[in-house]
């Protein structure tokens, strides 16, 4: 089956609370669970904000690394999900079942490489 990314995005400007936070882990759960059950979870992995990122280029042989993210933005990138699906329709499907996507955005792209 064909691997799909689905990259979890956050408006910068949104920030849960710890109470927040606790609601929200219950439907976490159940869509991990629901993931694992259904045979399609490859791998999940949330991530720190962007203001604490470390960017590395190299440019004409030379190595620069500059704090924080590449450019300013309104999203960062917040974690995401690799999960072996049928197709895009289902990818799309387990997309919209994030539960942060009522707040954020979830990009799905296709992953390539070996299994």
């Amino acid at each position: 089956m064909p691997r799909y990314t689905l990259l979890m995005y956050q408006p910068v400007e949104t920030e849960l609370s710890g109470e927040e936070m606790a609601a929200q882990r219950p439907q976490w759960a159940q869509f991990h669970q629901d993931l694992v059950e259904a045979g399609l979870l490859v791998a999940n992995q949330g991530l720190d904000r962007a203001d604490v990122a470390t960017t590395v280029r190299v440019r004409q042989g030379e190595t620069q690394i500059t704090d924080g993210p590449f450019a300013e933005t309104k999203e960062y990138l917040a974690g995401f999900f690799l999960i072996d699906v049928p197709d895009l329709d289902s990818a799309l499907e387990w997309a919209a079942r994030i539960p942060s996507v009522s707040w954020g955005s979830v990009e799905v792209r296709p992953a390539w490489g070996t299994k």
